[in-house]
């Protein structure tokens, strides 16, 4: 902890980034399927999920981290019948840039740390740049053959530039 401690901020002199709490960038595929209804039956696919709903939003692009707030709430706001964060989703995965990002996020949320992140973030598992969100819902979308109480998810990310990613997913 002390070796940590010592680190430099890598952005501003003043910044509380450094390489012990940013995300590294690693090697990284994934592959997801996306299919109709049509085509589930006309195939015999066993789905693992259905997508709800999704959003994409911008915000000041010096904030970037903030971005899955934003998106986040229009995902819910966007799904057939709005979804509540407290009360209606089991799950949330927030992609861990940065250790102060993620946290300025679950702060704005107000977000159960029971629900989130609970396998962990890209800070420990890695950040495969153009393979984070597969990562994601691939993550989520299993979480529902493992927890048997475990109804609605919802996948999160920020977007350098000033961006935000969700994606509410629903056990099949």
């Amino acid at each position: 902890v002390e070796s940590l401690a010592k680190l430099k901020p890598v952005f501003r002199k003043d910044g509380v980034v450094t390489a012990a709490n940013a995300s590294g960038i690693c090697d990284g595929a994934g592959t997801i399927l996306v299919a109709s209804e049509q085509a589930v039956l006309e195939h015999n696919l066993q789905p693992l999920c259905r997508i709800v709903s999704h959003a994409v939003t911008g915000c000041d692009p010096s904030i970037m981290g903030i971005g899955p707030v934003q998106a986040i709430q229009k995902a819910l706001s966007n799904s057939a019948a709005p979804l509540d964060l407290h009360k209606d989703i089991d799950r949330v995965e927030i992609n861990e840039a940065f250790a102060a990002q993620t946290l300025a996020c679950i702060k704005e949320l107000k977000l159960d740390l029971n629900k989130t992140n609970i396998h962990g973030g890209a800070i420990s598992l890695g950040h495969p740049l153009g393979a984070s969100g597969s990562r994601i819902l691939a993550h989520l979308a299993h979480e529902f053959k493992y927890n048997a109480n475990q109804k609605t998810a919802v996948g999160s990310a920020c977007i350098g530039g000033g961006q935000g990613i969700a994606v509410v997913l629903e056990r099949v």
